[in-house]
């Protein structure tokens, strides 16, 4: 069964090149663009892995990540911020994310670190 990942990004051509990407990757991929979305999506789609853009409009995406840790079924599920404020990562750790990729980020570092989080080894 494929592995289950949730993306949201407020920008749409980073949205379809991450979707794309992980698609090619035989993951399971659901992507949206509006962070109201996300708690909706998580607990329909059941992801095994989310990742968050940080500044989304009208949602900041660390809170989103506290609350997904804070989740009864959720907790566990690991969770990667997108960011490009990098010398604030101390303060996006905080938030309980598992891990950080600063934008701009390249493809193959997103996939070793989606591949790590997930356990799961490149096809």
């Amino acid at each position: 069964m494929l592995k289950r990942i949730l993306i949201l990004d407020d920008n749409q051509d980073i949205l379809e090149i991450v979707h794309e990407t992980l698609t090619y990757e035989q993951f399971d991929v659901k992507s949206t663009g509006d962070g109201m979305e996300v708690m909706f999506l998580v607990e329909e789609f059941n992801p095994d892995l989310v990742i968050l853009d940080y500044r989304v409009a009208g949602t900041n995406g660390g809170e989103l990540c506290r609350q997904i840790k804070a989740h009864p079924k959720f907790g566990d599920t690991p969770v990667i911020i997108f960011s490009a404020y990098v010398n604030h990562q101390a303060d996006l750790f905080a938030y309980g994310c598992d891990a950080i990729i600063n934008k701009p980020f390249d493809l193959t570092e997103l996939v070793e670190k989606v591949n790590s989080l997930l356990n799961t080894k490149p096809c």
